[in-house]
């Protein structure tokens, strides 16, 4: 339980936070399924604008510290080996 002003406001933040960040992560795995999806029917023009939707998704997760630079960057070119 926290008692000053402070730690009552980083424990609101936090809450706050933690429920984005679960958002930002959701919405990537579910652009990734649609990418998988995608290939696994064989539509190479589905294939490609999903991938070019995961990437900016991840992207800009990246770019919000939701996620490490590197584990997006490791993502995509899982990704990109997958559709190439």
């Amino acid at each position: 339980m926290v008692h000053s002003l402070q730690a009552k406001k980083r424990a609101r933040q936090n809450t706050k936070r933690k429920t984005i960040n679960r958002a930002r992560k959701r919405q990537v795995k579910t652009q990734i399924k649609h990418f998988e999806a995608a290939i696994s029917k064989g539509d190479a023009e589905a294939a490609a604008e999903q991938f070019r939707l995961v990437t900016k998704k991840l992207d800009k997760t990246a770019a919000t510290s939701t996620m490490h630079k590197k584990t997006a960057a490791r993502k995509k070119s899982r990704l990109a080996k997958r559709f190439n």
